[in-house]
């Protein structure tokens, strides 16, 4: 498939590693965070802001895209980067997710999902084969195959039945897959259970896929397992490939991961927590909605340089938030995006000089937890 990755440096006493992912249309540098544009959009921001601030791929949903506008559509107007004015790396997730968090609405067989849409109840039927066909004609750069993942906690004979179907799953989306035409990536399952997570790993990665993700966290199972998880997961994943941590998350926990050797990570917390008044700082989360700003002249983030930090006061976007301003949404948004960037550069950067460890017990103590 047209995709290769290539370490650039290692930390010298962890896993952490940098490296670059070359697709057709252009890298990736990682460890690398992509935002996410569920519906061909990142909620607030022009995507020349995102190009402005260094990002390089962002993630789009299949499930949301397939039912709006459409794929066909999407397609007869020229693909996703032209539809969506980016001229950068796609991501399209399989919609396995979608179809998880909505259990009400799906019932899942070994041939296919079939579900009502959450917009006007139709009935739709979703297959591995479809999955990777809707998402070749959006044209994104990586794709990901369709999973079943389950929620936390889960009995072990129904994860156990999730991993024995995303495996068939995955051979039947690579049997179909146009392997010339972007690169279609493995996912892990298993649950919290070490022995099923490494059933999985042995199952998918025996699959000529380029690169591999691990699923099936941040569904309930609170921060302590899901660190374990990774801690086990990561490492079983083959070296010389892309990993890819799926829906993670905070700063602190993105940090973890890169030191278990992963590589990329996407979240919705940077936008959604913008859009709720919650800002990403170098002194720590902040509530902008709180009565002790209103009459702070200070920038939200001293140690930040992005337009909103330069330009408005924490008074202003206090302001703005409670009178549910749409700059409000824009401004936070802007700054906790740059606030992810320059984190994801500070990381490369740190483990680039052989500084890595500096950060981890910083951020997360001296036990890297």
């Amino acid at each position: 498939m047209a995709i290769s990755f290539t370490v650039t440096a290692r930390d010298p006493g962890g896993r952490a590693r940098a490296g670059t992912i070359t697709t057709e249309r252009g890298e990736i540098r990682t460890p690398a965070f992509l935002p996410v544009g569920t519906a061909a959009t990142v909620k607030g921001v022009w995507p020349s802001q995102l190009e402005e601030m260094g990002y390089e791929c962002v993630l789009s949903n299949t499930y949301h895209l397939y039912l709006r506008p459409g794929h066909e559509r999407i397609f007869r107007l020229g693909g996703i980067h032209r539809f969506m004015g980016w001229n950068r790396l796609v991501l399209t997730d399989s919609g396995g997710y979608q179809v998880f968090s909505l259990s009400s609405l799906r019932t899942v067989s070994d041939e296919e999902v079939t579900f009502r849409s959450h917009i006007d109840g139709s009935r739709h039927v979703l297959s591995p084969e479809l999955a990777v066909g809707i998402q070749e004609a959006l044209g994104s750069d990586i794709r990901m195959v369709l999973d079943e993942c389950v929620e936390y906690p889960a009995g072990r004979k129904e994860v156990e039945e999730a991993v024995r179907r995303t495996a068939a799953w995955a051979h039947r989306s690579l049997a179909v897959s146009r392997r010339e035409e972007g690169g279609l990536f493995g996912i892990v399952q298993g649950g919290m259970s070490p022995d099923l997570r490494r059933r999985s790993v042995e199952e998918i990665c025996a699959l000529p896929f380029p690169g591999f993700a691990i699923g099936g966290v941040s569904v309930g199972e609170g921060k302590e397992l899901q660190r374990e998880t990774v801690d086990y997961t990561a490492p079983l994943l083959p070296a010389e490939k892309p990993r890819y941590l799926m829906g993670v998350g905070t700063p602190e926990d993105i940090l973890f991961a890169v030191s278990r050797g992963v590589d990329l990570f996407d979240c919705v917390l940077p936008t959604r927590n913008a859009r709720n008044g919650m800002l990403f700082t170098s002194t720590g989360p902040m509530s902008i909605r709180q009565a002790r700003y209103a009459d702070d002249s200070r920038p939200p983030d001293e140690a930040c340089d992005c337009a909103t930090c330069r330009i408005f006061s924490r008074a202003y976007l206090r302001h703005l938030h409670l009178q549910n301003e749409i700059l409000s949404s824009m401004a936070l948004t802007t700054h906790n995006l740059h606030y992810y960037k320059r984190w994801m550069e500070r990381i490369r950067e740190a483990i680039s000089v052989g500084n890595f460890g500096s950060i981890v017990k910083e951020s997360l103590g001296s036990r890297g937890e």
